[in-house]
């Protein structure tokens, strides 16, 4: 299938940026926001976001770089495909693909690519696969996912507890987040957030805006099953594999990944050249403290 677009205006969150429904090889439809001129860099966001965690840098990376923020399928106003019994259409490998395909269709062969959380994740698996495409890698807040589940133990349990509650069998969590989406949402993001009101009303409201949507629900809880069985899978297949585009490291230093992780440590099990620091903030960096992380991707992506 060749991609095709759809454009869809200008951003209200992203200065600058327009959006675009573009879908790919894949058949997916993804949510995108471009904006800017130069280098191209993708810019992928973690749960419970979406593209639009990078409101407060995306405009001034813009100046110097060709940015395209993207809803991951399942989440914001990408599709939301159907899944099946081993949850191979949210593994972070077909994740990776949708968005290599995306940026090709944008006229981007080559690209460096920062993933927060999820899309940190997605954006490891990108590096792995399609290292020919992936130019330098930006990782915020997070380690390993094999690291992390080979090291659980109470305390990672207890601080990420959805970890375990979302890759529970359907319709469960689905069914228990129905009850109260806005209750669920606020508590996840107050209880990784460390600085208040990094995520202002109005983003919040466009969170809930796509966590209100019961398929958006359920593919969240498909990313993270597929995270706990296929991506597992893929990842020990791989083990001998190494990230060989250049790593950059963030995290927060008041986060559960920096308190309980020697996060350069993992990453250097996994990739050649590998270098970052702690942040004083939470779990989101770009929503607390974005202008440590434009300043750091500025100095990084040059």
């Amino acid at each position: 299938m060749n991609a095709t677009l759809l454009e869809r205006g200008p951003s209200p969150f992203l200065a600058g940026f327009r959006l675009a429904d573009v879908t790919v090889g894949t058949g997916v439809t993804l949510r995108a926001a471009v904006g800017g001129d130069g280098p191209p860099l993708l810019l992928l966001h973690g749960h419970p976001q979406t593209h639009v965690t990078w409101r407060k840098i995306a405009p001034a990376l813009a100046r110097r770089f060709t940015v395209v923020a993207a809803d991951l399928r399942g989440y914001g106003d990408s599709a939301k495909p159907e899944s099946d019994a081993d949850h191979s259409p949210y593994s972070k490998r077909a994740m990776a693909l949708d968005l290599v395909l995306l940026m090709r269709a944008l006229g981007h062969g080559r690209f460096a690519v920062a993933g927060h959380d999820r899309g940190g994740r997605v954006a490891h698996r990108m590096a792995l696969d399609h290292a020919d495409a992936v130019t330098r890698l930006a990782l915020l807040d997070v380690a390993p996912t094999a690291t992390m589940y080979a090291l659980t133990n109470q305390e990672f349990a207890t601080r990420y507890f959805w970890w375990f509650f979302l890759i529970q069998p359907a319709p469960l969590p689905e069914r228990l987040i129905a009850a109260d989406p806005e209750f669920f949402l606020r508590s996840h993001i107050d209880r990784q957030n460390k600085i208040a009101g990094a995520t202002e009303p109005a983003a919040f409201a466009e969170y809930l805006r796509c966590y209100r949507d019961p398929a958006t629900r359920h593919a969240i809880c498909e990313d993270y099953r597929a995270a706990a069985t296929i991506d597992l899978a893929h990842d020990a297949a791989d083990a001998h594999r190494r990230v060989t585009a250049p790593l950059l490291a963030l995290w927060g230093a008041h986060g559960t990944v920096g308190q309980l992780y020697d996060v350069l440590a993992t990453w250097r099990e996994k990739a050649d050249d590998v270098r970052g620091r702690a942040l004083d903030c939470g779990h989101t960096l770009q929503e607390e403290r974005p202008d440590q992380v434009l300043a750091a991707f500025l100095d990084f992506f040059a």
